[in-house]
């Protein structure tokens, strides 16, 4: 996200409202979000991060859910504005889910197991890795239909009998009803400002190239 200057003029007392790495994954780990994930989307908007009084000022439940988002530690406030990333998808992704890697080992799948992005894999470890994803997707809803509780949102896989640094971690979120599968090699860096621009930068990409609602980012990234 690119930082613009405050303006001398601006005021201190009125920041900006950003959402923190953990508001990114509360908020976009749903298909269907509840009213709190719902409202804190609303701070990914198209443009330019929102004012606090301009954000407020959109609904009156806004007040409720801020104080419990600056509790949680879902949102922090900042005096810069930042910007949503203006990018082509396909140059951008690779680089966007890089820094998530300790390894810098990283891919982006849609649900369906499609490679949207990799960067450090070879072709067929990516492809390969995004099957699996969707294979225990598919394995997941299945034992939640059994009364398993998991919620199938993240698996890590170890190599080493300690357990104590996973080597592949697959990891799913939902933007405006798709899901991607974050796929990081070795020790998986989540609380990264980079995740918030990946999902702003895909959400941001979805409303403006979407040529009508059911129109997905994934296939428009597979077409490019």
């Amino acid at each position: 996200m690119n930082e613009t200057p405050v303006s001398a003029d601006a005021p201190a007392d009125d920041p900006y409202l950003v959402l923190t790495p953990a508001g990114a994954l509360h908020a976009y780990g749903e298909r269907v979000p509840d009213e709190t994930s719902a409202i804190l989307q609303t701070l990914m908007p198209r443009g330019a991060s929102l004012r606090r009084s301009a954000w407020l000022e959109l609904a009156p439940e806004h007040r409720t859910v801020l104080a419990r988002a600056l509790y949680e530690g879902w949102v922090h406030e900042v005096q810069r504005e930042l910007r949503a990333p203006d990018v082509r998808l396909d140059n951008y992704l690779p680089h966007a889910i890089a820094g998530l890697s300790g390894t810098r080992t990283a891919a982006l799948a849609s649900d369906e197991g499609f490679c949207l992005a990799r960067v450090g894999y070879s072709e067929e470890e990516a492809e390969t890795l995004c099957v699996v994803a969707a294979d225990f997707f598919d394995f997941a809803k299945r034992q939640k239909q059994r009364g398993w509780a998991g919620t199938g949102r993240a698996v890590s896989f170890h190599e080493g009998i300690d357990m104590l640094l996973p080597t592949t971690t697959l990891m799913l979120f939902w933007v405006d009803g798709t899901g991607y599968w974050l796929i990081l090699g070795g020790e998986p860096l989540l609380n990264n400002r980079a995740l918030v621009e990946l999902i702003w930068g895909i959400r941001t990409a979805g409303t403006k190239f979407a040529v009508r609602e059911t129109t997905s980012i994934a296939s428009q990234i597979l077409s490019m």
